[in-house]
């Protein structure tokens, strides 16, 4: 079972447990574990419940064929799991996010740079620059974004189901709460948020990550390749003694 499953799909938002059922059988078809659509559909849909599903809970071929192509990139190149590289499993996964992402465009004025690859690399280094050290920080500022190339709409959900055992508990949390913090910063938001996170022990660390995203938005700005991020990710992680080839919990999807 997928860590966190519901025990039924009326205790989860049905736009929600489509978009977890669409991505996770996009995966299944992407991995090459399932052909069919059906099949990826239904088996996507018993990771994550052992309940009925609603038939509005359940994406269409079409929404799958879409979130596949987020998978992807334009050429069709998939990052393996075998191909032979010094790159743990861990980090091939997430580069299999983060590569489409320079084919997803943004909102000129807010984010004159460009695509959201572009902005993650300079998010990412921005971050290296004030805590160089700080691995979960650090991969936070890199795949903040990554549910843009998943859903759009709904793009930090989309992100953290995509990435899930794959990030620490910490770099979860400071996803989940940049955009609150940029909200604080533009002052849009109560002090009742407000307070809550400066109760936070990361407080300050979520603070640098909205910076980090405000100003990663500059045109030219040089940045470093995907690869290279993750592998200094991955030196913090050996340095760190962890282990980064995070075992998922279900055997059917590989969050």
């Amino acid at each position: 079972m997928l860590s966190g499953a519901v025990s039924g799909p009326h205790l989860m938002d049905s736009e929600r447990l489509r978009r977890e059922i669409c991505f996770g059988a996009a995966q299944l078809m992407s991995s090459r574990r399932e052909l069919n659509f059906t099949h990826a559909r239904w088996r996507a849909a018993r990771a994550i419940t052992r309940s009925h599903v609603r038939p509005e809970a359940l994406p269409t071929d079409l929404e799958i064929r879409m979130a596949l192509q987020q998978l992807i990139s334009a050429e069709g190149f998939t990052v393996p799991f075998d191909d032979g590289s010094s790159r743990s499993n861990r980090e091939k996964y997430l580069l299999s996010l983060l590569l489409p992402l320079d084919r997803v465009r943004q909102d000129r004025k807010s984010h004159p740079e460009g695509d959201v690859l572009y902005h993650s690399l300079q998010v990412f280094e921005l971050g290296r620059e004030v805590r160089p050290w700080d691995e979960d920080f650090l991969l936070a500022a890199l795949l903040h974004d990554v549910g843009k190339g998943i859903d759009p709409a709904d793009h930090v959900n989309a992100g953290l189901i995509a990435l899930g055992s794959h990030i620490s508990d910490r770099t979860r949390w400071l996803i989940e709460n940049h955009g609150l913090a940029q909200r604080i910063m533009d002052g849009t938001i109560g002090q009742r948020a407000r307070r809550r996170l400066a109760r936070s022990e990361d407080s300050e660390c979520i603070e640098l990550l909205a910076q980090c995203d405000r100003d990663g938005r500059q045109p030219g700005r040089r940045v470093c390749s995907p690869e290279d991020a993750l592998a200094y990710i991955g030196l913090l992680s050996e340095e760190n003694g962890d282990q980064d080839d995070l075992v998922p919990s279900d055997p059917d999807l590989q969050y």
